[in-house]
C-alpha cells in the first residue's frame, strides 16, 4: 500500500520530536497549534498547511526543507520497497521488453514544450 504524503510528513515530524525528547504539549504551545490537531498531523490523519508545517518546523528548530528532504527520502524508500521504478525511462524499458519479449531498451523521451501565446499574438488573431 502506498504510503501517504500527511503520513509520510507526520513520522518526519515525529521523528524530529522524539529525537529532541520533546512532548507534543511542548511543541504545540511553541507552535501555537492545539494538541490535538498536532497530534493528529503527526499520526498522518490531518493534511497540515504550509503555514502550519512552517509553524511546527520553528518550533522544533528544524528547517522546513530538512522535512520535506526526509519525507522525499522515506516515499522513495517505500517505492523501492514496493518495486516501482522510479525513473520514467525505467518503466518504459519494462514495458518494451515485456512487449517485445526481448532487452529492455530506452526509448526516447518524445514529450514536447509548447510555448504559450503571447498577448500580441492573441489580439492579432
Amino acid at each position: 500500500m502506498a504510503v501517504l504524503l500527511r503520513e509520510a510528513i507526520g513520522d518526519s515530524l515525529r521523528r524530529a520530536r522524539v529525537s529532541q525528547s520533546r512532548t507534543l504539549r511542548e511543541v504545540s504551545g511553541t507552535a501555537r497549534v492545539s494538541l490535538g490537531y498536532l497530534s493528529e498531523v503527526e499520526r498522518g490523519r490531518k493534511e497540515a498547511s504550509s503555514e502550519l508545517l512552517a509553524a511546527i518546523c520553528d518550533a522544533l528548530e528544524v528547517p522546513l526543507s530538512e522535512v520535506l528532504y526526509d519525507v522525499s527520502e522515506s516515499l522513495s524508500d517505500s517505492a523501492v520497497d514496493r518495486g516501482a521504478p522510479m525513473d520514467p525511462k525505467v518503466a518504459t524499458a519494462s514495458a518494451s521488453s515485456a512487449v517485445t519479449g526481448g532487452s529492455p531498451r530506452i526509448a526516447e523521451d518524445t514529450r514536447m514544450v509548447i510555448p504559450a501565446p503571447n498577448a500580441t499574438a492573441l489580439a492579432a488573431a
